[in-house]
């Protein structure tokens, strides 16, 4: 870790480490911020999430809407998105979007159309009228194969189902994860609206726990306390997609009570609805994708020694989380990566090394 820091790697970062439900690692290294002023990372510092927020949020109010009756994965999506009636990828169900097997792009610089639409009719931006533009500007996308033959990671997937557990539930994602997800877990993880405010938005004393990422060229600013992603910012920072902030500890939070569920020692989430959920759909051909998570495939950022039932997920910002359930191991890596600057893969060397090494010395010296 002091080695990825001292490389640039990342400026800083949080590693925690579950070991058969014992906390056996927590520690920060680095930097929380480079600029304008150097601040050292601490255990407390709350990382944006990025696409971890997909299967926290996302997934997980996924999951528990199947578990209530809900929702059923086999809904398609035109069942609850009534503005997607009559569109090929208003026939795609919510199985194909947990996959990333709905046909969607992997992504689009949907805030652009977004923006330059605002530059017209000023109030757009971050208003419930951008969702009903994101969902025109979905609607028109070829997809790239019928759903269920192919997948393709997409950022647009999991936007289109953060809108649909908001039409499910009558109410903004945001505040059905912390009602029905986060407080349940008691974990302090939360979305931030525009400016810092918005339905569970840290309080304002917190603002500099949280790294900042990007010297934006699109805002015009270092971003802090504000979402990273551009399309999740122009739907007011609380999306499918992206948006969640947190520290290590409550990435943990919910990362424990899946595992803590698969293997049946807590029944907040169902076991069987668990497994399912974490296991890989093998009838997608060549797909590594679960329900919302992904599992390792070669190579893998999890490296080479966690099994074939392990399942995690990545994060642009710098942010990533695996767990084998056949060792009860959880790893939980949070960092801003993006800082100043995203023009930085460097990671993507280190992860597999991280998580062998991490592998090597507490479970198999173990």
């Amino acid at each position: 870790m002091n080695a990825a820091v001292d490389g640039g790697v990342f400026p800083g970062a949080v590693l925690l480490i579950r070991l058969r439900g014992e906390r056996v690692y927590h520690r920060a290294f680095g930097c929380a911020a480079l600029v304008p002023a150097r601040e050292p990372a601490r255990l407390e510092t709350i990382y944006d999430l990025a696409s971890l927020t997909k299967p926290l949020a996302t997934t997980t109010a996924v999951l528990r809407l199947v578990q209530d009756g809900r929702l059923s994965v086999d809904d398609p999506l035109q069942q609850h998105v009534e503005e997607l009636k009559g569109s090929t990828i208003g026939e795609a169900t919510v199985y194909h979007l947990l996959t990333h097997s709905a046909g969607l792009p992997a992504w689009r610089p949907l805030y652009e159309r977004i923006a330059e639409e605002d530059r017209r009719n000023p109030g757009l931006l971050s208003s419930p009228a951008a969702e009903q533009m994101v969902l025109a500007l979905i609607k028109q996308e070829a997809l790239s194969a019928p759903a269920g033959t192919r997948s393709l990671y997409s950022d647009l997937g999991f936007m289109l189902l953060g809108i649909l557990v908001e039409r499910v539930v009558g109410k903004l994602l945001a505040v059905y994860c912390q009602e029905s997800v986060f407080e349940p877990m008691r974990t302090p993880l939360f979305f931030l609206g525009p400016q810092g405010t918005g339905p569970g938005s840290a309080r304002r004393t917190d603002a500099a726990l949280i790294a900042p990422t990007e010297d934006d060229p699109w805002r015009g600013r270092l971003l802090r306390a504000e979402v990273h992603d551009e399309n999740a910012c122009a739907l007011g920072g609380v999306a499918g997609h992206a948006g969640l902030f947190g520290t290590a500890a409550a990435v943990s939070a919910v990362v424990g009570h899946w595992l803590d569920s698969y293997a049946g020692r807590s029944r907040l989430l169902p076991p069987d609805l668990v497994r399912r959920f974490v296991t890989r759909q093998d009838k997608i051909a060549g797909s590594s994708w679960a329900l919302g998570w992904d599992t390792p495939s070669a190579p893998s950022s999890s490296g080479s020694r966690f099994s074939a039932a392990s399942f995690g997920h990545l994060g642009y910002t710098g942010t990533s989380i695996w767990v084998d359930p056949t060792k009860e191991l959880e790893v939980v890596l949070l960092s801003n990566r993006v800082h100043p600057t995203r023009r930085n893969d460097a990671i993507k060397q280190f992860r597999p090394l991280i998580h062998d090494t991490i592998y090597e010395e507490l479970v198999e010296k173990s």
